[in-house]
């Protein structure tokens, strides 16, 4: 299963490309380790927050297909 990235999700991604391309340019290793650290917690933030904005999605989905068969359930 491919789980897709969230927009949320793309935004920490970028943010951590952002700190790693810095990390990648810092002569001072204690600082580039620490920022090499930040951007993996930014990589496991976005993958978090794309499994809680698929799981909102399919919720909403669920509600809405729930709401459509009472609807049409009414009218029959």
């Amino acid at each position: 299963m491919t789980l897709q990235i969230s927009r949320r999700g793309r935004e920490y991604l970028k943010t951590a490309h952002a700190l790693l391309h810095s990390a990648s340019t810092m002569t001072d290793l204690a600082v580039a380790h620490q920022l090499k650290a930040l951007a993996d917690l930014y990589e496991r933030r976005a993958a978090q927050a794309s499994h809680v904005d698929a799981a909102k999605a399919l919720a909403r989905a669920a509600t809405h297909a729930q709401s459509q068969a009472r609807f049409e359930g009414d009218r029959t």
